[in-house]
């Protein structure tokens, strides 16, 4: 006789049931192009708050310079690489997006299955 806690009946109850993955599988050939798709969203995202960290980081060396030439030209290049870095950010997306109006495959808005 198995005996299950009430706890973990609630929990059920809760987030609900798990399904097997494998039966939302591709067969044409787009489960790539979804795993992609997902692997540009992480990035895209990583990248925006890492560039709002640098943003916040130049500034405060800007701030901190205090007319130091040498601070504020470093303060200077840190917001120009974040800048610089999230217009190629940008430009993945874009190209990800053309793709997706050529091909018909979706990769920038996949259909995430799982549990």
């Amino acid at each position: 006789m198995t005996i299950i806690h009430p706890f973990l009946v609630q929990a059920a109850g809760i987030f609900g049931s798990i399904s097997n993955p494998t039966k939302y599988a591709s067969t044409n050939g787009e489960g790539l192009f979804v795993f992609l798709g997902n692997i540009l969203k992480l990035v895209g995202t990583i990248a925006g708050i890492y560039m709002i960290v640098q943003f916040i980081m130049a500034g405060y060396g800007y701030l901190a310079a205090n007319g130091d030439v040498k601070k504020t030209e470093a303060a200077w290049a840190m917001i120009w690489q974040s800048v610089l870095g999230m217009v190629i950010i940008a430009s993945a997306f874009v190209l990800a997006s053309i793709i997706q109006r050529i091909t018909g495959i979706q990769i920038i808005s996949p259909t995430i299955y799982g549990p």
